[in-house]
């Protein structure tokens, strides 16, 4: 036999209540036509109902991604069907995938160009830590040294059901969040990450003081070693520039006339 269909007011009532005032209450005759809620409430609901994740994927995490937002899953229940192809239209990013030190001056000129409130999910062991590909000469162990994340999904790759999981940990979050506290309504309180730059290695700008202090202590100490004479002169040499010889001055000559002549320059 068919169960009865739920009793259409209490179901209402359970609906509304996570969004009533916890102090203020209505009178039995007013609850029909009144609601007394808070501002955080409203807009943490509106927030959380139509987070709008950014289109984009780095690795196999991404196929997950997609398999979680498909009719099996559907993302839709939570208002986050349609992932944007736009940073400014976008409220979440979804690292979802291996990062390389290639990838990071995009990964963070992009996350510098979504508008706030912005929040980002670390998804699967590459984008949190690095994965299996940790320490490699090529892979950042762990996105957020560059970006704050706020909430990881391990698993490599995790599957759709804890990409859900972690989204409702998100939306969690955005439920206890105040129009009063949150950053980016505060004054001179600006988001921005300076975008890495790629050479031999990925260099962080934000720390230039920390490489500036490690180098000049570095270099004392073995200018006071060298003055000692606890270092020996073979190894003060090595510690300074050393010029290049004529034979090596000459490759680059040659090298630069090639390039020159291939690009019509000379």
């Amino acid at each position: 036999m068919a169960s009865l269909p739920p009793n259409f007011q209490q179901l209402k009532q359970d609906q509304l209540r996570p969004f009533l005032h916890d102090e203020i209450s209505v009178p039995d005759e007013l609850e029909a036509n009144v609601l007394i809620t808070t501002v955080d409430k409203i807009y943490n609901w509106s927030r959380r109902s139509s987070m709008w994740p950014l289109l984009f994927g780095l690795a196999c995490c991404a196929i997950e991604m997609i398999a979680t937002a498909a009719s099996r899953y559907d993302l839709s229940r939570f208002g986050m069907e349609v992932m944007r192809p736009s940073p400014r239209q976008s409220d979440l990013m979804i690292v979802s995938g291996t990062v390389t030190k290639k990838m990071v001056p995009a990964i963070v000129r992009i996350y510098n160009q979504m508008a706030e409130p912005r929040y980002v999910v670390s998804m699967g062991a590459c984008a949190t830590g690095g994965g299996p590909f940790k320490e490699g000469y090529n892979v950042v162990s762990g996105i957020d040294k560059y970006i704050p994340v706020d909430v990881y999904v391990p698993g490599c790759p995790p599957t759709p059901e804890a990409l859900i999981y972690g989204l409702m940990k998100m939306h969690e979050k955005v439920d206890r969040q105040s129009v009063v506290s949150v950053p980016w309504y505060q004054k001179d309180s600006s988001q921005f990450v300076p975008v890495p730059r790629l050479g031999p290695d990925v260099f962080d700008p934000r720390q230039v003081e920390l490489i500036k202090d490690t180098t000049l202590k570095a270099a004392s100490n073995g200018a006071a070693a060298a003055g000692n004479g606890s270092g020996g002169g073979a190894a003060a040499e090595a510690r300074g520039p050393v010029e290049l010889s004529d034979k090596a001055k000459a490759r680059m000559e040659e090298a630069k006339r090639r390039y020159r002549e291939k690009k019509g320059l000379a």
